[in-house]
C-alpha cells in the first residue's frame, strides 16, 4: 500500500483513500511515527472497505465506457463556472454574514473546492457537470470556513444552517463525482 503522510499544525489525524489506491494520513507535527502506524493498522479495515469500493467503480465504469472530457470541454467548463459560481459565493456569502478574498476555478484533480486561510477560494470547474444543490453546497461548505477552518462539529452545524440537507450532496458527490473526476483526467481509476 503505497502511503503519505503529510504533517501540519492539524490537531488529529485524517486518512484519506485517493483514486489511485493510495493512501494519505494527515497528522499533527508531533505525531510520532508509531502513534500514525497504530491509527493505520487500527483503521485498516476502513481503508480496504474503500478500496475495495472504488476497485468496484472502477470496473461499473470501464464497463459503461464512459467519454473522456477533451481540453475544449474542460476551457468551457471553466467559463461556465466563472459566469456561475461567484454568484453563487456573493449570495451565499451575504446571508451567511462572511466575507471573502479572490475566487479561482480551475480543473482540479481531487478537490471541488478549498478556501485559504486568508479567505481566497477555490473551485473545480467540474461542478458545472453537478446539480445546482450540489454547486451550492460546495459553495456553502467552502465560505463556511471563513467561520470555521476546520470540519469540527461546529463547522457542520454552520454549513446545516444553510444547507439542512447537505449530507444528499455529500453523497451525490461521493457516488457521482468520483467519475467526473475521472473523466476530467482522462482515465478511470
Amino acid at each position: 500500500m503505497n502511503i503519505t503522510i503529510i504533517r501540519s499544525n492539524r490537531k488529529t489525524i485524517s486518512i484519506q483513500v485517493n483514486p489511485d489506491l493510495s493512501v494519505t494520513v494527515r497528522a499533527p507535527k508531533r505525531a510520532s511515527a508509531r502513534y500514525i502506524e497504530q491509527i493505520l493498522q487500527e483503521k485498516e479495515p476502513w481503508i480496504n472497505k474503500h478500496i475495495q469500493q472504488i476497485k468496484r467503480k472502477r470496473i461499473q465504469y470501464e464497463s459503461q465506457n464512459i467519454n473522456q472530457l477533451s481540453f475544449d470541454e474542460i476551457n468551457k467548463l471553466i467559463d461556465k463556472a466563472h459566469d456561475y459560481i461567484p454568484g453563487r459565493v456573493s449570495y451565499f456569502a451575504k446571508l451567511m454574514g462572511v466575507d471573502y478574498g479572490r475566487i479561482t476555478i480551475r480543473n482540479q484533480k481531487t478537490r471541488w473546492g478549498s478556501c485559504s486561510s486568508k479567505g481566497n477560494l477555490n473551485f473545480n470547474c467540474l461542478l458545472m457537470l453537478a446539480p445546482p444543490e450540489v454547486i451550492d453546497y460546495v459553495v456553502v461548505h467552502e465560505l463556511c470556513h471563513r467561520k470555521q477552518m476546520n470540519h469540527s462539529k461546529n463547522f457542520w452545524r454552520e454549513v446545516e444552517k444553510v444547507i439542512p440537507d447537505y449530507k444528499q450532496s455529500e453523497k451525490w458527490l461521493k457516488d457521482e463525482g468520483t467519475l467526473i473526476m475521472h473523466r476530467a483526467k482522462g482515465e478511470i481509476q
